[in-house]
This record gives structure tokens, C-alpha cells and sequence, in this order.
């Protein structure tokens, strides 16, 4: 166990507004966690913070899950099962899965974070989520001081959904995940940006596609600091996007399996004029609206600013609510609404 005080939040959030965290636990085992004081408060729990924005200062203890190995475990002669501890980066497993030709997880290459945080927001990128290849989720209770073993059907997988953000919120932490994946050819290419794929692709072709689809849209968060996609893709009904395409032709959509349909919102968020955007330091990256940026100084007023102005202008046009896909937080952990 190693336990830091009063570090900058910067160091812990790729969108790096400046504040301070009063405690940073890191653990690497489950015997570490045993040993975590959650009598005084809840910790909050952390990745490698691709997906959390700190908007003041948190006095509450944040704990992260370092542990990274990887088991591998042959169920057939075609199937394995990788058990991943949640501190393992979830690039550097998919590139190691590629590598190996072990199919399933391609599609997500690239997308920042560590393991544990998948399951969580159930990652998703062109056409594959988490839930497609979860197997189980390990996950420690607080209160018990015990590991229960969660089933896919547990976890409660929805669009960037999970049991882990709402009756599990803040009552443990996620420390390895278990994914099943094949050597069995199965590549996924209907979503836009791989439908031009031919259906021979292999495993690395797939991968090098997303890779090089993502770099053309997405900002280096090392570079330029962002949380990646800012709001989610919001799902409405059938008949309300019918009626909207009459009135917007051009406006693209994906049919769910539970007859609604998925609206890009960085469609909705572009066709407002908000490519290039900026409030001080903050702005909407010029080549992909959905994605807010932080230039260096930028402000926790002002990230609140761009973002309520996305939001009223898109519900104004459409009558459609954008919700963050990024954890925002205020206080003490507190989650801004």
C-alpha cells in the first residue's frame, strides 16, 4: 500500500483542472484493500482518470487498484478466458490480445483507461461493448471486506451503463475482469469507419483501421488534455427520430434492438456551431465537436459554462437531453448534476 497526500489533481485526470486531492491510496492486492479505512468515509475509487473530470477539491481518500497481471486459462481449443487485474491498461491488453490473435476486443483499441474502469461505463467503439466479451466482474465490497464474483447478467450491462453506477456506486471496487475471447475468426465491421473493410480483414488490419480512425478525430490526451467523448450518444425513440429526420434529413441514426435509435451527438453538437468553440481555455476540439479541451488554464466555471451551453442549444434544436459520459466531480466525491 502506498498513501500520498495532498497531491495536485492534475496528475490523476487527463482534462487537468487544477485543484488538490487530500488522499491518494494506491493498493496492488487484495490484502491492501482489507486494510483501507472506510470507517470515516467512503473512498472514491479511481482509474487513470481518462474519464473523470475533479471540479474542486476532494478531501475524501481516493484509492486505486494498481495490481496488472494477466491469467490465461484455455476453455477449448479455440476459446480462452483472460483474467485481468484492474490496474492492467486496457490499450496495452488489447494490443497484447491482437497480438496474439485472439479475437473479440480489436475494436476497442485505443480507448484510455485502465481494465477496472471498463466494466463501469461498459466501453464501447464501433459496433463491440465490454458486455460482448465479459465473462465476470471481481468485485470488492467495502463494507464486508469480501471479493464476490459478478456474472455478465449482473452486471446490469447497458449503453455505457452499469450495476457499478448505480446500486453499486461507491460500495467497493472493481479488481480484475474476466473476458472470453477466440482464435476464431469474427471481425465486426458495420459500424462507420470499418464499413469499408473488406470482410477478409484480419485481427491487426482491424485494429490499425480503428487506431488510425481514432487518431484522425480524437486529440493525443497527453498532448492536449481531454476525457475523450464528453456526453454520450443519446438513444430516443423511433417514431421521435423519424419525426426529427423530416424536419432534419442529413441526421444520421442506428437502430437498437429495443426499437429505439442512437443519435451521433457529435452530429447534433456540430451542426450548432460548436466546432472550435472555446470559453478561456476551454473549447470544443476543432475536429471533433464532442470532445471538450482544455488548452492548459482552463477553469471549472468555465468547463460548466461550455457544457450547459452545448446542452440548452441541442435540446432547444431537437429536444434532446446530452448527458456527460464524463464522471464530474464536485466536493467530497459529490457527483455534479
Amino acid at each position: 500500500m502506498h498513501i500520498l497526500h495532498d497531491q495536485p489533481a492534475e496528475l490523476y485526470s487527463t482534462f487537468r483542472l487544477k485543484t488538490r486531492l487530500a488522499t491518494v491510496i494506491e493498493v496492488n492486492c487484495l490484502a491492501d484493500l482489507e486494510k483501507v479505512d472506510t470507517c470515516s468515509s467512503t473512498p472514491l475509487v479511481l482509474g487513470e482518470g481518462s474519464n473523470t473530470v475533479f471540479l474542486q477539491a476532494q478531501t475524501r481518500s481516493i484509492v486505486r487498484f494498481t495490481g496488472a497481471s494477466i491469467t490465461e486459462k484455455w476453455l477449448d481449443d479455440n476459446c480462452c478466458l483472460l483474467h485481468v487485474e484492474a490496474g492492467h491498461n486496457w490499450h496495452q491488453l488489447v494490443t497484447t490480445t491482437v497480438e496474439r490473435q485472439l479475437w473479440g476486443i480489436e475494436n476497442l483499441a485505443l480507448i484510455p483507461g485502465s481494465v477496472g474502469a471498463a466494466p463501469v461505463q461498459n466501453i464501447g467503439a464501433y459496433g463491440v461493448e465490454l458486455a460482448d466479451v465479459c465473462a465476470y466482474v471481481d468485485y470488492f465490497h467495502w463494507q464486508t471486506k469480501s471479493l464476490q464474483r459478478l456474472t455478465t447478467s449482473e452486471c446490469n450491462f447497458g449503453y455505457r451503463d452499469s450495476v457499478f453506477k448505480h446500486h453499486l456506486t461507491g460500495k467497493g471496487i472493481i479488481v480484475a475482469v474476466g473476458i472470453n475471447l477466440t482464435k476464431i475468426a469474427k471481425p465486426v465491421l458495420s459500424y462507420q469507419g470499418l464499413v469499408n473493410l473488406p470482410a477478409t480483414s484480419s485481427i491487426y488490419e482491424i485494429y490499425q483501421k480503428v487506431i488510425a480512425t481514432r487518431n484522425s478525430k480524437l486529440p493525443d490526451y497527453r498532448q492536449l488534455p481531454n476525457c475523450g467523448s464528453f456526453f454520450k450518444n443519446p438513444l430516443i425513440s423511433r417514431a421521435d427520430y423519424q419525426r426529427l429526420q423530416r424536419a432534419y434529413p442529413t441526421m444520421p441514426g442506428y437502430a437498437q434492438p429495443d426499437s429505439q435509435v442512437k443519435v451521433p451527438a457529435a452530429w447534433l453538437i456540430d451542426q450548432q456551431g460548436f466546432k472550435g468553440h472555446q470559453i478561456n481555455d476551454i473549447a470544443c476540439y476543432p475536429k471533433q465537436p464532442l470532445v471538450l479541451v482544455n488548452y492548459g488554464g482552463g477553469r471549472a466555471e468555465d468547463l460548466l459554462q461550455l457544457i450547459a451551453e452545448i446542452q440548452a442549444k441541442v435540446s432547444s434544436a431537437y429536444q434532446i437531453s446530452l448527458e456527460p459520459e464524463v464522471r464530474l466531480l464536485m466536493r467530497d466525491g459529490q457527483q455534479y448534476v
